[in-house]
């Protein structure tokens, strides 16, 4: 079984990989004067890998210290993965390479940091969550804790959108074919996929923790 310092180091580094690839992304949109900060920031994929990012690093650097994460750094990371599974879904499912924004036609964005951020990160985030069993003991009722962050996102997405026009993705935006009706739909949706997925990484944690305990006892 991996000890403590192992996992600290490997979720460190994860984090310091998500955190790096937004800049690599940040670097070359610069350099072929495409990034705008307002809207670059605004897309809840890279304000996810940066939240990931810096939580994983915090939590990787407790376990490098020898110490155990309290419960509110678990659910935090928890949000954390949650986040980044729905990032990791949505991208592969719905967008792929699509441009979101008519100025990114014909721009390739750097191989590395997307693949980290929407393909590999995802999937080893969900890992290290699932496979971690020092700390304390997850409950279920956390997995009610997830919606806040999407729903803070939308929040700020929406009242940034009704001040400037300008909306990072068409669902969430009230002028759209679906009106007020449609956004709030999309909105009740998001909410109750965030907190399914939730439980079905907790249920999946508690199931794994037992599993392995029992088989080590």
């Amino acid at each position: 079984m991996l000890t403590k310092g192992v996992f600290g180091a490997l979720r460190t580094l994860l984090g310091l990989a998500l955190v790096g690839s937004v800049i690599w992304q940040v670097v070359d949109r610069i350099r072929v004067d495409l990034f705008s900060p307002t809207e670059y920031f605004a897309y809840f994929s890279i304000t996810s890998a940066i939240f990931a990012g810096f939580v994983l690093v915090v939590s990787g650097l407790v376990l490098l210290q020898g110490k155990n994460e309290s419960e509110r750094l678990n659910i935090i990371r928890l949000i954390a993965v949650v986040s980044m599974i729905i990032v990791g879904v949505v991208y592969h499912a719905l967008l792929g390479d699509s441009a979101l924004d008519p100025r990114d036609v014909g721009y390739d964005w750097p191989r590395i940091p997307n693949a980290i951020i929407h393909s590999y990160a995802p999937v080893l985030i969900a890992l290290d969550y699932l496979f971690s069993l020092k700390g304390p003991r997850p409950r279920l009722r956390q997995a009610l804790w997830v919606v806040l962050y999407p729903l803070a996102w939308l929040g700020l997405s929406i009242i940034r959108g009704l001040n400037d026009g300008w909306w990072p993705y068409w669902f969430i935006n009230p002028g759209s074919e679906g009106g007020v009706i449609g956004m709030l739909t999309y909105i009740a949706i998001i909410a109750v996929a965030f907190i399914f997925l939730g439980f079905i990484v907790l249920g999946l944690r508690l199931a794994i923790t037992k599993a392995l305990r029992t088989s080590s006892s």
